[in-house]
């Protein structure tokens, strides 16, 4: 029977949860369905390696971590099936889910991306529809987010007001979400550019362009188990995440006349990033107070394998404006690219000091 669905997940030194994760996507659906693992770890462990013995999956190796947009257009090439499903390894579907998902996509047939509500481990949803960035709100947010949690550019940005609906968003969280083949590939996939964050961002954004809507589908629920391939190196996270943020604002916000507020940008985000880094727990902490200074926005992207993990997106590149770097959006999430998603995906990556 040809797959009506193909899961690609990223991982990342994931070997002792990706078979836990296999096991709830098989309760997540009725319908026929592949999945493509795609691991970006520089050595294969035993728990990644036994992917191979199960029937509905297939292992990739790249040979080195391409992060994680390029991971999942590796992994999504050649799809036959109509449904695409993107997702980290320390997701964990509660039963129906993705039947859940695919069901809501008839309900909205404009819709190119469906993502489902994520819970924390301690069952707190996380905010994982957001809408897409401005300049200003990432201002306001970059600013007073981390010591004014509840003002009106990060409550806006995060969709914090109102009980959870089914609704359409700017973006979903890339640690778990469901495309239809047709509108994935009608874009381009992920940017590659993006080698760790925001690239769950930017994807919501150009759907919005091809007129394709991105929605929330809270009925489905997953749980996001925390950050695994992230958490090992929050520091790193949070460096990655600043920088992709600011390359994803530069681009929108290109040209001279509006250098100003790119740099006023570009100041808040590293005072936002000077602070979270003061938090965040992290062994190598000297190193990557020296990485700090070193976070104009014409350095390249943290390197994969010095990340020590696979979430959404962060990337080589050089923004318009050779001031610091932010990014919103997936936090390890709940949160991530991860994917996150990871291999988180999202934007957003549960157990790092990273939130968007």
């Amino acid at each position: 029977m040809e797959p009506e669905i193909r899961v690609v997940v990223v991982t990342f030194r994931s070997g002792e949860i990706i078979g836990d994760f296999l096991d709830s996507l098989a309760k997540a659906t009725t319908r026929p369905y592949e999945v493509v693992v795609v691991d970006n770890s520089p050595k294969l462990d035993a728990g990644t390696a036994a992917v191979e013995r199960r029937p509905e999956a297939r292992l990739l190796r790249p040979g080195r971590n391409l992060g994680y947009g390029s991971a999942v257009n590796r992994g999504a090439a050649g799809a036959r099936a109509p449904w695409l499903v993107f997702s980290n390894a320390d997701i964990a579907f509660v039963p129906g889910a993705l039947d859940d998902l695919v069901a809501a996509a008839g309900r909205w047939p404009g819709g190119g991306a469906f993502g489902p509500g994520i819970t924390n481990p301690d069952g707190a949803l996380y905010p994982s529809a957001r809408d897409l960035p401005s300049l200003g709100r990432g201002i306001g947010h970059a600013l007073l987010g981390w010591c004014w949690p509840t003002n009106p550019w990060t409550a806006s940005y995060r969709r914090e007001r109102g009980a959870p609906r089914e609704m359409t968003a700017g973006w979903l969280s890339g640690s778990c979400q469901l495309l239809r083949r047709e509108a994935f590939e009608a874009v381009g996939g992920f940017d590659e550019s993006y080698f760790m964050f925001m690239e769950d961002v930017d994807l919501g954004r150009r759907l919005g362009l091809a007129s394709w809507s991105s929605v929330y589908v809270p009925a489905a629920v997953v749980e996001h188990l925390g950050g695994h391939s992230t958490k090992r190196s929050s520091r790193r996270m949070v460096l990655a995440h600043h920088r992709s943020m600011f390359r994803y604002l530069s681009r929108q916000y290109p040209g001279p006349s509006r250098a100003p507020l790119r740099a006023l940008l570009g100041v808040g985000l590293a005072a936002r990033l000077l602070v979270t880094l003061a938090f965040a727990k992290d062994s190598a902490g000297a190193r990557a107070t020296r990485s700090a200074r070193l976070l104009p926005a014409r350095g390249r992207a943290t390197d994969d394998a010095a990340t020590g993990g696979t979430t959404s997106g962060g990337a080589p590149g050089s923004p318009a404006t050779p001031v610091s770097p932010a990014t919103p959006g997936v936090t390890a999430t709940p949160g991530g690219t991860a994917g996150p998603g990871a291999a988180v995906s999202g934007t957003a990556v549960s157990g790092t000091a990273v939130d968007s």
